[in-house]
C-alpha cells in the first residue's frame, strides 16, 4: 500500500497518542485507560450528529461527575447545554475570536447558575484543572461538521466531549506539500465553514511528518509556531529535527493532557491589538517554558533567582505576563505580589500597553516613588508595573514577605548598581527574575552573576537563542546593508586654519588644545553639512525605491539629539513634512525654543508613534538618538537607518526593533552609515567558559571591600562624617589639603570605587553605603574637572572652530555598490560554532613548516616549542576546541610578527607571497578558483586607502577593512568572518 495522507500522518498522530495502529487491518480492542491520557473513538463511536459540535453525551457525564449541585439534579445538565449551545450558534454574530473568548469563561469554571441552597450561585465546571484523571480525553479521526458547509477536519482532541483542538495532516511525500496548507485549511476554510467547531478551540495544529506547528483562532499563518523539546541532556538546548520521530515527540509534549489544560487555563489570552482587534494569543514554546520554570521555582522556594535569556523580539513581555498570571493563581502562593520592572520609561509604556490591553486583572501601574512605597508599606497583593528608579532611597527592610516575585526585564544597566541594590534591600525575601535578551557579560556589569542562581551551572535558567527564534519564526532575519560615505579630511588646510583661528583670538596654548580636544570628536565629524546632506539624499531615495512600495517604514539613528533634528530638516527637502517625526529628550540647559520645538510630552510622543504605526498614517520616519531603541515594539517599522556607533547589548537592542513580525514582511533591514556590522556579530558572541570565570572571581572582590573601604576611611582620622553642610565638606578637604595627600586618596578611592561598580548590588556592600556616598560626595568635591575648557571659550569660539573643521571635509558621496550581510539562523550559527576541525589543523601545519623554516632562530624555536605544548594539551584533552583555536590563531600571529622581523627590507615589500599563503591555507572546495586576483586586488586597493600610522587611526582601519570586505563581496567570501579577520591582522603587520 503506498503512503498516504492518511495511513501516514493521520494514523502516526492517533498511534503516538493512543496506541493504537489504525493501519492494522484487525484492531485488537484498545486496553483500559488509567489516569490521563487519550483514548481513540472512531465517529460512529462518539454518537452525535454532524449539527452538533459538542459531544453531549460525554458533557453530561462531565458536568454531572464534576458539579455536586448537578449531580443532585442531573436534569440541570440541560440547562447548561442549552446556554452553551447558545454560545455556539452566535458565533456568526458575534465573531469567532469573540465567541472563543466567551466560550472559554465557561471552560474555566467562571460561569454560575443558581443551583446553590437558596437559590445562590454556584460556578459550573466542566473541566477538572486539579485532578487531570477526573476528566475523559478522546481522539477522533474525521470528525464531520455541518454548518454554512460540510467539512471533514482530520483529526479532533476532545476533554469531556469538548474539541478543544483540531488537527490537519498533510502528506510527507509530496515535496510541494507543507504544514502550511493544513494550517491554511484550518485558517481560511475550516474556521469560515464551519466556525462553531472553533468557538471551544484552545489551538489547531498542523503537520506533514516534518514540522508541527499550531496556533490560535483568526491567528494568520505567520504566527503559528513551532513547539520544542529540551535536549535529553538537559542542557538547555533546543531540539530540532526532522522526521516523523521528532514529530511525535513533540505531539506527544504540546498535546499531553497536563500541557493542554495548563495552555488552556495559563497561556491564553485575549488582547486588543493597535487596530483595536480583539485577538487570541497563545503561548509560544520558549513563553510556556519560562514562565512554568520561573513558577515552579517560586513554588519550590529554595532558590531566590534566575535568569531568562531569551533574544529581541522572541516574547518576554507575554512571557511576563503569563507567568504574572500564573503565580498569582497558585493557591499555595498565598496572593503573592508581583512586581514587573523594567529601567527606561519606554519599556514601561510597552509593557503596561501589553498587560492593559490583555485587560489583565488587579494590575497596577505605578506612577511615583510614593506611590510604588505606600503600596508595598500597606503589603498590596496585585500585579505592580514600575521602573526601577521608583526604588531611589527606598528604606531597607520595607516589605519582608517572602511572596513577593521580582520580574525584571532587560536585566542589565541599572538594575545591576545601586538602584538594584536599594531594590534588593527594600524587598530582602523577595524572588529575583531577570529577563533579557542581551545580557552584558563584563566584570563591572555582569547580568549573570546579578541574576543567574548558582545552581543554574550555565548562568541561565533557560535560553532561546537568536538562531531559534528565526527558525521558529519568531523573529524575522537580520540584512545589513554597508551605505558607507567616502568622506576625505584635508588635514593640512585644518591645521592652517586652525592655527590662524588661534593667532586672531590670542590664545594660549592651553586653551587652543582645550578647544581643539573638545571639537575633534566622530560625532561632529559625522555632523559634517555635507556628509549629512549626501546621507539624506541617499536614505530618501533608498526609501522610495526599497521601503515604501512594500508598505512599511523606517528609524532613522541620528548621532545626537541636534543631528535629529538636522536629520529632519534634510528631509524635510525630499518629503512632506508630516513624513518624519523627531522624538528625543530635551532637558533644562537647552535653549527655550528648541525645548518648546522639539520636546515631547508622554501623551503627545505616544499619539505620535500611534500614528507611525498606522500604516495609513502619512508618518513614515521616526528620527531619534537615544528613545525608542529599546522597548519600541512597531511592526511596521522594516528599515533602519543607522549613523551612530552603538556597542554590544545597545546595538542588538537597537537593531532588532525591526525584527517584528508583520504582514509581508521576510527581514529587517538595517542600512549601515556608520560601519557597525562586524560589531554586531561581536556582540552575538559569548564565551560561557569568561561568564563563569567572572562569576567565580567575585568571591575575591568581596573579600577585598572591607580592607578598601578602611584604607580610603584611613585619609580623614578625625573628621565627623556626620557633619553636614559647608562645615562638613570643609573638615574633610582640610584633611587632605596638599596635592601629595589628595593622590593618595584619590588612588584609594578609584580601587574602592571600582571593586563597588563590579558587585553592585551584591548585599554586601549594604553596610558600607552610608560610607561610600560621603567619599563619593568628598572626591567630586576635590576631584579637577574633566574638561578644562572654560563654557565662555567655547560659546565665543566653537561654532568658528567646528565651522573651519567642517570645511575642511569633502564628501564623494555614499558607496551603494556593496552587498548586503544577511543576519539569519545559518549566519548565526557560524559566529556561534567552532570552525571546521580541518582547517585547524591545515593552520597548524603551516605553523610547523614556517618554524622549520626559521630553524636555529631562538625566536621560532621558543614559537614551535609552546606549539608542541599546545598540541600536548589538546590531545590529552586538557583544553577546549575554542580556547585551542584562540591560542592558536595568537601563534600564527606571533610567527608572522617574528618572521617580519627576520625579513630584510626588500622582503618586506613584497606581502603578496605572505597573503597568498593565507588564501591557500584557508582555501575549501567551496573557494572559487582566483586566489591570485582576490590577493591582487587587495594589494591594489590596501596601497591606495592605507597611509603611514592607518593602524593606529580609527578612520584608516574603517578604511581598510571596508576595501577588504568589499573585495571579499567580489567573490562571495563575506560570510567567511575568520578569513577575514585573519587577512586583516596579516594587511596590519606587513602594510
Amino acid at each position: 500500500m503506498p503512503f498516504t495522507e492518511l495511513n501516514t500522518i493521520e494514523h502516526y498522530i492517533i498511534q503516538q497518542l493512543t496506541g493504537v495502529n489504525l493501519n492494522k487491518k484487525e484492531l485488537k480492542e484498545q486496553a483500559p485507560v488509567y489516569g490521563a491520557q487519550w483514548q481513540y473513538k472512531s465517529g460512529q463511536e462518539l454518537g452525535r450528529n454532524m449539527q452538533e459540535i459538542l459531544v453531549e453525551s460525554e458533557l453530561k457525564k462531565a458536568l454531572i461527575r464534576l458539579n455536586p449541585s448537578i449531580a443532585a439534579a442531573p436534569e440541570r445538565a440541560e440547562e447548561v447545554l442549552h446556554k452553551m449551545r447558545a454560545v455556539l450558534i452566535a458565533v456568526n454574530r458575534t465573531g469567532l475570536v469573540r465567541a472563543n473568548e466567551q466560550f472559554a469563561s465557561w471552560l474555566l469554571g467562571e460561569k454560575t447558575f443558581a443551583f446553590g441552597k437558596k437559590g445562590m450561585h454556584v460556578p459550573i465546571h466542566l473541566i477538572d484543572f486539579e485532578n487531570l484523571e477526573n476528566n475523559s480525553y478522546i481522539i477522533t479521526n474525521q470528525y464531520h461538521v455541518r454548518a454554512r458547509e460540510t467539512k471533514i477536519p482530520d483529526v479532533v482532541l476532545l476533554v469531556n466531549g469538548i474539541p478543544l483542538v483540531v488537527g490537519e495532516a498533510k502528506t510527507p511525500i509530496r515535496p510541494a506539500v507543507s504544514w502550511l496548507d493544513g494550517a491554511h485549511e484550518i485558517h481560511a476554510i475550516y474556521e469560515n465553514a464551519i466556525p462553531q467547531l472553533f468557538v471551544p478551540n484552545v489551538f489547531s495544529f498542523a503537520t506533514e511528518g516534518k514540522e508541527l506547528y499550531y496556533g490560535s483562532v483568526r491567528s494568520p499563518l505567520n504566527f503559528w509556531a513551532p513547539w520544542r523539546l529540551q535536549e535529553k541532556d538537559n542542557n538547555n538546548t533546543l531540539v530540532r529535527a526532522l522526521g516523523l520521530q521528532e514529530v511525535g515527540d513533540e505531539l506527544k509534549s504540546l498535546l499531553s493532557p497536563k500541557v493542554l489544560l495548563d495552555m488552556l487555563q495559563n497561556f491564553a489570552i485575549y488582547t486588543t491589538d493597535k487596530k483595536k482587534r480583539r485577538i487570541k494569543i497563545v503561548a509560544r514554546f520558549q513563553q510556556y517554558e519560562g514562565a512554568n520554570m520561573i513558577v515552579d521555582r517560586v513554588k519550590e522556594g529554595r532558590i531566590k533567582k534566575g535568569l531568562i535569556w531569551h533574544f529581541q523580539g522572541s516574547g518576554k513581555s507575554f512571557l511576563m505576563l503569563f507567568a504574572a498570571q500564573k503565580l498569582r493563581k497558585v493557591a499555595e502562593l498565598r496572593s503573592p505580589t508581583v512586581i514587573v520592572l523594567v529601567d527606561r520609561v519606554d519599556l514601561d509604556t510597552q509593557i503596561t500597553g501589553t498587560f492593559n490591553a490583555a485587560d489583565v486583572s488587579n494590575m497596577v501601574g505605578v506612577n511615583s516613588i510614593a506611590e510604588l512605597q505606600n503600596l508595598l508599606e500597606r503589603d498590596t497583593r496585585k500585579i505592580l508595573i514600575s521602573t526601577i528608579f521608583k526604588f531611589k532611597d527606598a528604606k531597607a527592610n520595607l516589605n519582608t514577605r517572602d511572596n513577593i516575585i521580582v520580574l525584571v526585564d532587560e536585566a542589565h544597566r541599572t538594575q545591576e548598581g545601586d538602584l538594584g541594590r536599594m531594590m534588593r534591600a527594600a524587598l530582602p525575601n523577595a524572588f529575583l527574575f531577570g529577563l533579557t535578551g542581551t545580557p552584558i557579560n563584563k566584570a563591572d556589569k555582569n547580568t549573570f552573576w546579578a541574576f543567574g542562581a548558582e545552581e543554574d551551572s550555565s548562568g541561565y535558567m533557560t535560553r532561546y537563542t537568536f538562531q531559534d527564534s528565526i527558525r521558529d519564526k519568531a523573529t524575522l532575519p537580520l540584512h545589513f546593508e554597508p551605505r558607507l560615505v567616502n568622506v576625505h579630511i584635508d588635514k593640512d588646510k585644518i591645521d592652517e586654519l586652525y592655527a590662524q583661528l588661534t593667532e586672531e583670538m590670542q590664545l594660549d596654548d592651553l586653551s587652543a588644545d582645550a578647544l581643539g580636544r573638545k571639537v575633534v570628536k566622530m560625532t561632529e565629524f559625522q555632523k559634517a553639512p555635507k556628509r549629512m546632506a549626501a546621507i539624506a539624499k541617499d536614505i530618501a531615495a533608498h526609501f522610495k525605491e526599497k521601503v515604501a512600495p512594500h508598505g512599511f517604514k523606517a528609524m532613522l539613528v541620528a548621532p545626537d539629539r541636534f543631528a535629529s533634528v538636522q536629520y529632519k530638516e534634510l528631509l524635510d527637502q525630499y518629503f512632506p513634512t508630516d513624513a518624519s517625526i523627531v522624538v528625543i529628550s530635551t532637558n533644562a540647559n537647552d535653549d527655550f525654543e528648541f525645548k518648546q520645538k522639539w520636546g515631547m510630552e508622554k501623551d503627545a510622543q505616544e499619539k505620535a508613534l500611534e500614528k507611525f504605526n498606522d500604516p495609513k498614517s502619512p508618518v513614515k520616519f521616526v528620527i531619534v538618538t537615544g528613545k525608542l531603541l529599546t522597548g519600541f515594539d512597531a511592526p511596521i517599522l522594516q528599515t533602519m537607518y543607522l549613523d551612530k556607533p552603538l556597542k554590544a547589548h545597545t546595538l542588538l537592542q537597537a537593531i532588532c526593533r525591526t525584527n517584528r513580525l508583520y504582514d509581508g514582511k521576510t527581514f529587517g533591514r538595517i542600512v549601515d552609515y556608520f560601519g557597525v556590522f562586524d560589531d554586531a556579530a561581536k556582540a552575538l558572541e559569548f564565551d560561557e567558559r569568561s561568564v563563569q570565570t567572572i562569576v567565580s572571581n567575585l568571591q575575591e572582590l568581596r573579600d577585598q571591600v572591607d580592607a578598601a573601604m578602611l584604607s580610603c576611611l584611613s585619609h580623614f582620622a578625625g573628621v565627623d562624617r556626620t557633619l553636614e553642610g559647608f562645615e562638613g565638606l570643609e573638615a574633610a578637604q582640610e584633611a587632605i589639603k596638599d596635592d601629595a595627600s589628595k593622590d593618595a586618596f584619590a588612588g584609594d578611592y578609584v580601587f574602592l570605587s571600582k571593586l563597588w561598580e563590579s558587585l553592585s548590588p551584591d548585599p554586601v556592600l549594604n553596610k558600607h553605603k552610608q560610607d561610600y556616598r560621603w567619599l563619593t560626595e568628598v572626591y567630586q568635591s576635590v576631584k579637577p574637572s574633566s574638561d578644562n575648557i572654560g563654557k565662555l571659550l567655547w560659546h565665543s569660539l566653537g561654532a568658528k572652530t567646528l565651522e573651519l573643521i567642517h570645511s575642511s571635509i569633502e564628501v564623494d558621496g555614499v558607496s551603494d555598490d556593496l552587498s548586503e550581510f544577511v543576519l539569519d539562523a545559518d549566519v548565526i550559527e557560524d559566529i556561534f560554532n567552532n570552525p571546521n576541525p580541518k582547517d585547524i589543523k591545515k593552520l597548524e601545519l603551516d605553523l610547523i613548516k614556517r618554524f622549520k623554516k626559521h630553524k636555529g632562530n631562538a625566536s621560532f624555536k621558543a614559537l614551535s616549542e609552546r606549539l608542541e605544548k599546545l598540541r600536548d594539551k589538546a590531545e590529552a584533552g586538557l583544553i577546549k576546541s575554542i580556547d585551542f583555536i584562540k591560542e592558536l590563531c595568537k601563534l600564527a600571529q606571533e610567527t608572522v610578527q617574528a618572521e617580519k622581523e627576520a625579513l630584510s627590507q626588500a622582503e618586506q615589500k613584497d606581502a603578496k607571497t605572505a597573503l597568498t599563503e593565507l588564501f591557500l591555507e584557508a582555501k575549501t572546495a567551496q573557494t572559487p578558483a582566483v586566489v591570485t586576483r582576490l590577493v591582487n586586488d587587495i594589494d591594489s586597493i590596501v596601497k591606495v586607502v592605507r597611509f603611514d600610522g592607518w593602524q593606529t587611526s580609527a578612520s584608516g582601519e574603517r578604511e581598510v577593512q571596508k576595501s577588504l570586505r568589499k573585495t571579499l563581496l567580489k567573490y562571495k567570501l563575506h560570510k567567511e568572518h575568520e578569513l577575514f579577520e585573519r587577512a586583516y591582522e596579516y594587511i596590519k603587520e606587513y602594510y
